[in-house]
Order: structure tokens, then C-alpha cells, then sequence
């Protein structure tokens, strides 16, 4: 039998133990390197750095993959799990639910972790492209504590694909310093694109919300595949393009520069922009539109299956959750982390609109995830 036990100098185990408590290198490396393994728990008691929370007590190995939308995290929650875990975290962005739905269709993402919004998740469970949860590994996630509203989608003949991560509304932004008047209806936000904004304006690339708010012109469902009525979508989008800045989901750049006055927008860009430009307004078209939940979801084949989930109850606790909301500026489904959140925050009508507004949202369809018509006008759009 051989001793495999190696000794390393006391300045080499001071430099791996700085290392640890940074996050550059795992628990199992730190273990490893300085051949402690066995005498981890006695340690543990003179070093409490060296002690695993318990939900980072098995090995999550060194890297997540998480796929994600644009400003849409906290980045001291993600460098907080790095440190306490020493996995790092590799973050991709994507603009539309249909870049990422093509993207796993495809295969060999490497996703750990990705962001869906809830109209998708019974086609990406339809198309067996992400797991049903095994919520004992996600002890943070206590359903009663969701607005029902908010999750139902998640939840597929009696198993949880998905957990919330939040949930908004779909308007616009205008900057009121450089655009005179009153904005309240998506008919404006369309004619003064041709009008008086034209080459200031941005739509999204995304064809649920750039086709859904031309329909709300119209009166339409935000929901719409009838034929005849995006017909007429498509000849407001055609008549438009001319007239826009970019078609971009990642408008904040130009908004902030002033390259663009308006543009289609999220609830948290819109809180973003507003906190740090107080001219920022931002606009639920009387008309309706769109209200929605992104969830947290584990597509199959993950690589990093522990992590996942160590990361996503991570996000889950209240008090991360909630240090989330007033980061980003979305609003959260979960009452624990509800009651963390300061009164400026629950009061602020950016995140949580009046009930009028409200109630003329609809939220998105999965049909107009997989809509040949959808898509192909979407596609006229862009190449027009």
C-alpha cells in the first residue's frame, strides 16, 4: 500500500486557504491540494471558513453555465455564490425566447441554468428539452408563498418544470426631456414613430412583444395568429422600419446615450433607466399588452446538474432574492421576499402598476412560440 498523502510548505497552505476564501479554486481543490480530506470536519472547527453550508455540502464542481436575459441580475449575488461555493459562473445573453428555444433544439448548449418566460415551458417540456424539478434540492422555493397567477404554467401534470424568478409587464420608455407631450397609448408609441421620433425609436428583437404591441395598435389580442390580423400588424411593422433607431433587446445603451428617445421595454430596464435617468417614464399602453413570469429552469443533459440547483435555491432565499428586485427593479412572486423589500420599492409604479393598467394585460400564448406565420412575419420584419 502506498501513501499518497503529499505535504505541502506552510506558505504554499496559507496561499490555497487565501485562495478558498476567495472562491479562485473549489472546496474539493482546497481539500485536495493541501491533503486535508479526512481531517475537513476537525478543521472545521478551528477554521470555520473551511466549513460547507449545507447546501453546498456536495461537490458542484467549478463552472455553471447560465443562460439569462440583458441586465437581468445582480452581479454581487453571482460573485457571493462564486464565493461560496468556488463555482464561477459563465453568464450568455439572449434577446428572445425563440434564440433560445432554437438554440436547445440544436443541441450541445453546455446550459446548466436557463431563464424561460412562463409561455414557453409547456413546449420545452412538450419537446422533452428541460427536466421536471426535484424540489427537495430546492428547499427555497415553498409554492404557497407564489402567487398562483404567477406559476400555474410552471407546473405540468402535477410536476414543477420551472420556479420563478420574477415577473413584470411589457411597455415602453420615453424620455420625457426629448419627447414633448403625453404618452399613455400604444397608438401613439406607432404613429409618432412615423411622425415627429422617426429614426429615435427601438423595438425589441423578439417577435412576442415587437408583433404583439403592433396587434395592441389595431385592438388586437397581444396573443393574435389570425392571419388577417397580423396581416395588418405586418403592414404597421413594414411602414415602421424605416423609421426605427434598432431593432435590438438590449435598448439601455441607446436609450442612455440618447442615440434612441423610446423604445419597447421591460419593467426592469424601465426601473433601471428611471433611477438613474429621472426623465425616464415609462408607459403601459392603454390598450394592453403583455404581463409575464420568468422562471428558472434545468434543461436535460445539463453537465452541472448539483450546481444548478445549489444556484438556484441560492437565488430562491428571500434575502438574495429580494437584494435581486432591488437591483434589477422586477418584481417578485414571493411574499418572503416581498416583505424584505423597502416602501419605496412596493410603492414605486414601475413594478407594481395600478390595477387598471393591469388588468388589460394578457399573458403570452404558447402557440406564438411555434406560429410559422408569427415567425416568418417577424422574419419580413427584420429584412425589410
Amino acid at each position: 500500500m502506498s501513501d499518497d498523502t503529499r505535504q505541502i510548505s506552510r506558505k504554499q497552505f496559507v496561499e490555497e486557504l487565501l485562495r478558498y476564501r476567495r472562491g479562485s479554486v473549489s472546496r474539493r481543490h482546497f481539500l485536495g491540494i493541501t491533503g486535508l480530506g479526512l481531517a475537513t470536519a476537525i478543521l472545521g472547527q478551528a477554521v470555520p471558513g473551511l466549513r460547507p453550508r449545507p447546501a453546498f455540502a456536495q461537490d458542484l464542481g467549478d463552472t455553471l453555465n447560465f443562460t439569462t436575459w440583458p441586465n437581468y441580475f445582480d452581479q454581487a449575488n453571482l460573485d457571493q455564490f462564486t464565493k461560496d461555493t468556488g463555482v464561477n459562473i459563465n453568464v450568455a445573453v439572449f434577446g428572445s425566447n425563440e434564440e433560445m428555444l432554437a438554440k436547445l433544439q440544436a443541441g450541445g448548449t453546455g446550459w446548466d441554468v436557463l431563464v424561460p418566460t412562463n409561455y414557453t415551458i409547456s413546449t420545452y417540456k412538450s419537446l422533452d428539452l428541460i427536466e421536471a424539478l426535484e424540489l427537495a434540492q430546492i428547499p427555497n422555493f415553498i409554492e404557497s408563498d407564489h402567487d398562483t397567477r404567477f406559476i400555474g404554467e410552471a407546473k405540468i401534470d402535477g410536476a414543477i418544470y420551472a420556479v420563478p424568478k420574477n415577473w413584470g409587464t411589457t411597455g415602453y420608455v420615453v424620455n420625457t426631456a426629448k419627447v414633448e407631450g403625453e404618452m399613455t397609448t400604444w397608438k401613439q408609441f406607432w404613429d409618432r414613430t412615423r411622425d415627429d421620433l422617426s429614426g429615435l425609436v427601438m423595438v425589441h428583437d423578439y417577435q412576442l412583444t415587437t408583433i404583439g404591441n403592433a396587434l395592441k395598435y389595431f385592438g388586437y389580442s397581444f396573443n393574435s395568429i389570425d392571419p388577417g390580423e397580423l396581416a395588418e400588424a405586418e403592414k404597421l411593422l413594414i411602414e415602421a422600419k424605416p423609421h426605427l433607431f434598432a431593432i435590438n433587446s438590449d435598448y439601455q445603451p441607446a436609450m442612455r446615450a440618447g442615440d434612441a428617445v423610446m423604445s419597447v421595454a421591460w419593467t426592469g430596464d424601465a426601473s433601471q433607466l428611471k433611477r438613474d435617468i429621472p426623465e425616464m417614464h415609462y408607459v403601459l399602453g392603454k390598450e394592453g399588452g403583455e404581463i409575464w413570469t420568468d422562471f428558472y429552469a434545468i434543461p436535460k443533459g445539463a453537465q452541472n446538474r448539483p450546481a444548478a440547483y445549489a444556484f438556484i435555491n441560492f437565488m430562491l432565499d428571500p434575502a438574495v432574492n429580494a437584494k435581486e428586485v432591488k437591483a434589477h427593479g422586477y418584481p417578485s412572486t414571493d411574499k418572503r421576499t416581498s416583505a424584505l423589500l423597502p416602501q419605496e420599492v412596493l410603492s414605486d409604479p414601475i413594478l407594481y402598476p395600478a390595477q387598471e393598467l393591469l388588468s388589460a394585460l394578457e399573458f403570452g400564448a404558447a402557440a406564438t412560440l411555434t406560429d410559422p406565420n408569427r415567425a416568418e412575419l417577424m422574419a419580413r420584419f427584420k429584412s425589410a
